[in-house]
């Protein structure tokens, strides 16, 4: 899994907006969601917040929402920290570094955008799932979004013209072709539907797909 440390921190904003179609309209349709979803005052766990974009759009926009925002990465959290200063949210995030195993506390509901594809399926992405459900209240959401298996033979190669049309150079093409082949761990369908059930969740309803990236709100059992 990536450690985005220094400059990999630093430059992820305006990478991540390469790599994803979509990557804009993911977030909005996400705080949507939630905002549908959960009561004005509903605790969030974000799952790999990284610099902190879920958080603050969802914390500008929903004046009463406390947030924890949990992240491996000190250099990332550093980054996320100082943007809820400056936006003026502080008192409302928690910051948590580590995983999820040393975070206390029981949620309404949680947000993992674009974290699992990292996670290899040999007993890590069960264990990642397991960890957010045993911090969820019954009937509180999880919304999740991740790179799956293409559905087609054409997908993936469709996903790198995007890339370019998008701004990502040669060089960083072939580099994500490498990742996507030897560095990113998508699921099938069936798949992802098997490790839900296994671990507490109900069925997944998409709500956002762009070539092999999708989004889905799943309710706990």
């Amino acid at each position: 899994m990536p450690t985005f440390t220094g400059d990999e921190a630093i430059h992820y904003d305006s990478r991540i907006q390469r790599l994803v179609p979509g990557y804009e309209l993911l977030h909005q349709l996400t705080r949507a969601q939630c905002q549908v979803q959960l009561k004005a005052d509903a605790k969030v766990l974000v799952v790999g917040a990284g610099t902190g974009k879920e958080v603050l759009e969802l914390a500008k926009e929903n004046p009463q929402m406390q947030f924890v925002a949990q992240d491996i990465s000190r250099d990332m959290l550093d980054i996320a920290q100082q943007r809820f200063n400056e936006a003026g949210v502080h008192s409302r995030v928690k910051c948590h570094l580590g995983s999820l195993e040393g975070l206390e506390g029981a949620f309404d509901g949680a947000i993992c955008l674009l974290v699992m594809h990292f996670i290899a399926d040999d007993g890590g992405k069960a264990q990642l799932l397991k960890h957010i459900r045993a911090h969820l209240h019954n009937n509180a959401w999880l919304w999740i979004a991740d790179l799956m298996k293409p559905e087609t033979q054409f997908e993936r190669d469709a996903q790198f013209v995007v890339c370019q049309q998008l701004g990502l150079t040669d060089i960083g093409v072939e580099r994500t072709r490498q990742s996507f082949a030897t560095s990113f761990f998508a699921l099938d369908r069936m798949r992802f539907a098997q490790l839900l059930d296994d671990s507490g969740f109900s069925v997944a309803h998409c709500y956002f797909k762009a070539l092999s990236f999708a989004g889905y709100a799943i309710s706990c059992e």
